[in-house]
Formats: structure tokens, C-alpha cells, sequence
């Protein structure tokens, strides 16, 4: 699976921002899709994941009610909309796929380059 992300940018806060995935293959809908962020100095760390055939879907404390991951079988494509974006927000953020129902990175096989989230006060 080759996964290719974009859609980041710099915005201030309190804006919103889509960031969209778009995955090669036919069979992404085995897969479980993750969105996931790296600030600068920091671990990466999760934000969200929507399973694959139901579509149940987990987001970290730090978004939740801010942000929601979706997906479009019929597009091969896995979304991250961001509302209510802080400074603390920003980061690279990496859309990655699991053939199992993960939260954590090592659990992810594919990852996408990253689209960069500046969130200005």
C-alpha cells in the first residue's frame, strides 16, 4: 500500500483544516487507517483511527471533539478534519495503514511523507 497525504498548511487559530490520505491498492478496506502527528523535538504520536469494514473510529484525548478521521472505500482515501486548530497543533502529520486494529505506531506497516499543520496565536 502507498499512501500519499496532503492538504496541511499554515492556518491561526481557531481555523479549520482537512487533511486527506489517498491510498493505492485494491484492498484498502482491509486495512485499518490511522492519522498520526510528529511536533518538532517529540515522539510521534496518535490522533486517530478508523477501522476497516465497520468504521468504528478512536481519536486521542488531545483532539476529540476537535477532530474526525473518515473514510471513502470508493475513494481509497482516509480524511482528518481539524477544527478548533491551537498552536499545539502543529506538527507533520502522517496518515499510515494496519492490517490490524491499532493505536499505536509500531502496529502500523505503511506510512504517507507527511503534510505540515502550522497553527499561528
Amino acid at each position: 500500500v502507498q499512501l500519499q497525504a496532503s492538504g496541511g498548511g499554515l492556518v491561526q487559530a481557531g481555523d479549520s483544516l482537512r487533511l486527506s490520505c489517498i491510498a493505492s491498492g485494491r484492498t484498502f478496506i482491509s486495512y485499518t487507517m490511522g492519522w498520526f502527528r510528529q511536533a518538532p523535538g517529540k515522539e510521534r504520536e496518535f490522533v486517530a483511527a478508523v477501522s476497516n469494514w465497520s468504521g468504528n473510529t478512536n481519536h486521542a484525548d488531545s483532539v476529540k471533539g476537535r477532530f474526525t478521521i473518515s473514510r471513502d472505500n470508493s475513494k481509497n482515501a482516509v480524511y482528518l478534519q481539524m477544527n478548533s486548530l491551537k498552536p499545539e497543533d502543529t506538527a507533520v502529520y502522517y496518515c499510515a495503514a494496519s492490517a490490524n486494529w491499532a493505536v499505536t505506531t509500531s502496529r502500523y506497516n505503511y506510512w504517507g511523507q507527511g503534510t505540515l499543520v502550522t497553527v499561528s496565536s
